[in-house]
């Protein structure tokens, strides 16, 4: 009887298999609620279930808006046009997606196209109002040439730069090639393209796309910015010439001068990249991410304390990823102006210098420095091809590596550092005054290090240091002055002074 009854039971049972429509209604009735993040789950998977109803992807495509995902909303927008060309209110959130990218002469003939499908339509004042931006906006209404812009194929370019970002260059290089084919003078595309030849190696095929945009659209401020780019990887002396240049360009274009002002950022010259960038700010631009990544940057770095703590707040609101990412980082004091340790140029020279003393001494600073970050990922600042025992240990100890004391050559190194650190003591940063304090230490404890010397009195060393150099340089001063500085005797200093002069033969006391 039981059993009778259970199978009785399973034959009333309704199957149930929800449909895209099921899920669609479902997300209307959270967006009556102005329920977004629900009602972009169930478009998510009312569009799996039926992936070619128009209305789906408009709703998509609007909630993406909502989400500010505008480049991902133009492709549903677009998508759901083709398949219902004479559906009004696609035509109008395609215009709103175009007036949000910028592209206000698209905004602008989407807006009318609604208008004459249908002038009394619920988003009629609205397309009126793009229409009226965008007019206002017509400086953007054309390329350098004069010429419309055309969606398509910025809508293309778009697609490329999305796929570069997910790191699928070959074949955003492939779309690029077929764009440019199809209008060679769109010059977006070849600088897009050139970027995609630079990630993937091909730095020769990507500065040459960049050489012949400037041959046949000179002066063009997006090559310009690239090839900087290009050459500071690279470490050229051509980039040298190409910020000369940019230094002189004084564009009026918001977008010209963000491309100017995060480039500058980004090669490390932060007056200029504060300039522009900061420009924007007061004009009211309404900046993404990047934005306000570069100007925090740019303000920091060149004494702006307010206006980088302020930008951080704005792009963590943003990307709260980027907490614990501050251009401060481990310096919460801004940079003392004077400090070499935070003049990029000057560190920079020294990472960079043919004696090894200069280089141990660069990567000293470069552990104390603003920019430490920013040095560590470029791919070539860093780079040697036989990095000495003492260039490996100060790489090591600037980015704060353990050392073990039981192994006599480290010990004997971690004393030198201990040395350096008093001598940095004195004043709580290096400047003119006493760079050549540091300078004559790095070239001594090379040579120590190398001559298996033990450093076994870092107090004492640092005060035999800075007494070569002062009393070299003839200033008023005692030996019991200067030691009294580092806590040791006259003597003890006098005995440490002897044993380095053996490490610098010209030294005469």
């Amino acid at each position: 009887m039981l059993e009778k009854n259970k199978r009785k039971n399973f034959d009333n049972v309704v199957s149930f298999i929800p449909t895209g429509e099921f899920y669609y209604q479902k997300a209307l009735k959270e967006l009556q609620r102005e329920q977004y993040d629900k009602a972009y789950k169930y478009l998510q998977r009312a569009k799996e279930l039926t992936p070619d109803d128009p209305l789906i992807l408009m709703h998509y495509g609007v909630v993406l808006m909502e989400r500010q995902e505008f480049e991902l909303a133009m492709d549903e927008l677009r998508t759901a046009h083709k398949l219902d060309p004479e559906e009004p209110n696609i035509l109008f959130f395609l215009a709103e997606v175009h007036a949000h990218l910028g592209l206000f002469f698209d905004a602008r003939k989407y807006a009318k196209d609604y208008l004459e499908k249908d002038t009394r339509g619920s988003y009629a004042a609205e397309a009126m109002e793009i229409i009226d931006f965008a007019e206002q906006e017509d400086w953007q209404l054309f390329d350098d040439d004069g010429e419309a812009h055309n969606s398509e194929y910025y809508y293309l370019q778009e697609k490329a730069r999305r796929l570069m970002e997910q790191g699928k260059f070959p074949e955003a290089i492939k779309l690029l090639e077929e764009v440019i084919e199809e209008k060679p003078d769109f010059w977006g595309a070849y600088n897009n393209l050139a970027l995609a030849y630079f990630y993937v190696g091909e730095t020769e095929m990507a500065k040459s796309l960049l050489h012949e945009v400037l041959r046949r659209n000179t002066g063009n401020l997006h090559a310009l910015c690239n090839l900087a780019v290009f050459h500071y990887y690279e470490k050229n002396d051509e980039l040298d010439d190409i910020l000369g240049l940019l230094k002189k360009i004084q564009p009026y274009v918001f977008e010209h001068r963000y491309k100017l002002g995060a480039t500058f950022a980004l090669v490390g010259k932060y007056k200029e990249a504060y300039r522009w960038l900061k420009s924007l700010q007061k004009r009211g631009f309404d900046g993404d991410p990047a934005f306000y990544f570069w100007l925090s940057h740019a303000a920091y770095h060149s004494g702006h304390e307010e206006t980088a703590k302020y930008a951080w707040e704005q792009l963590k609101r943003m990307d709260p990823a980027k907490e614990g990412y501050e251009p401060w980082g481990e310096q919460p004091v801004m940079p003392h102006v004077d400090a070499l340790e935070h003049d990029r140029d000057f560190l920079i020279h020294k990472l960079d210098h043919p004696h090894l003393s200069e280089r141990i001494y660069g990567l000293f600073l470069l552990g104390k420095s603003s920019h430490k970050q920013e040095i560590i990922s470029h791919p070539n600042w860093l780079k040697s091809e036989q990095p000495s025992v003492l260039e490996t240990y100060m790489l090591g100890y600037a980015l704060g590596h353990p050392f073990r004391e039981s192994v006599k050559e480290e010990k004997a190194f971690l004393r030198a550092m201990e040395t350096a650190e008093r001598l940095y003591y004195q004043k709580g940063m290096v400047d003119r005054e006493n760079d050549a304090i540091f300078q004559l230490w790095f070239m001594l404890a090379e040579q120590a290090f190398d001559g298996d010397y033990a450093f076994r009195n870092p107090a004492a060393l640092a005060a035999a240091a800075s007494y070569m150099v002062e009393s070299a340089e003839k200033r008023e001063t005692t030996k019991k002055a200067v030691a009294a500085k580092f806590g040791t005797s006259a003597a003890t200093m006098a005995k440490y002074v002897d044993e380095l002069s053996r490490f610098l033969p010209n030294f005469k006391d």
